[in-house]
């Protein structure tokens, strides 16, 4: 079964909340929210604050995706202000296993994050601890992106791993995703869909979310 996470990155930021009631209407499963510090990525978003509105308004999952320095020091924050599943990167988490730890004392669902040049097997120490590995197939930083096809070997690697390691996190994606990307994806063994651009620019929305699930 495909899921799918509409990106907020892509939202109506003056009408949020319709924004979420649009992806909620239209069969989302999750809602994916970009945390970037201007540091880790040379971009600005949302904070802990926003998080916390999003959460009065939202009757799915949040899927919060900390592109941060030093995310171990907020966690804690982040759990407390809604998320369900919080993930940072690897390249920013030096001691990776700790802030797995944290993440899971927090209460929440705990994922990690490859950005498209690092290869899968720089995870393979944690990838039995995990609820969820999030392959970025753009650079981090900004949406409307197009996708990057060589990340598909990294998605065939973690897929293999979980099939024969008996693993249990997801495999999630993000960035350039439309039909054709998905495509290519749930071959490569891709559980959770992540669309920005493609879904809130969709005239209708509930058709592009049953496209990208079948």
């Amino acid at each position: 079964m495909t899921f799918v996470a509409p990106s907020l990155l892509a939202a109506d930021y003056m009408n949020m909340a319709n924004s979420i009631k649009e992806a909620e209407d239209a069969g989302a499963d999750y809602l994916h929210i970009d945390v970037m510090d201007g540091h880790f990525v040379p971009n600005l978003t949302f904070g802990i604050d926003m998080v916390e509105q999003i959460k009065k308004t939202a009757t799915i999952p949040l899927d919060v995706h900390l592109m941060l320095s030093n995310p171990e020091n907020y966690i804690e924050k982040f759990a407390a202000a809604g998320a369900h599943i919080i993930s940072v990167h690897i390249e920013a988490a030096p001691h990776i296993h700790r802030v797995i730890q944290q993440i899971k004392a927090a209460g929440c669902k705990a994922g990690v994050v490859l950005n498209p040049g690092t290869p899968a097997s720089v995870l393979d120490a944690v990838l039995a601890d995990v609820d969820l590995v999030l392959q970025m197939t753009v650079n981090p930083g900004f949406g409307g992106q197009a996708f990057i096809n060589s990340t598909i070997k990294n998605m065939r690697y973690l897929d293999n791993w979980r099939r024969e390691n008996n693993g249990s996190y997801v495999i999630e994606v993000d960035g350039g995703v439309n039909a054709e990307t998905a495509e290519k994806c749930k071959q490569a063994g891709v559980d959770v869909l992540v669309a920005g651009s493609y879904f809130f620019g969709a005239t209708d929305k509930v058709a592009c979310i049953q496209g990208l699930k079948k």
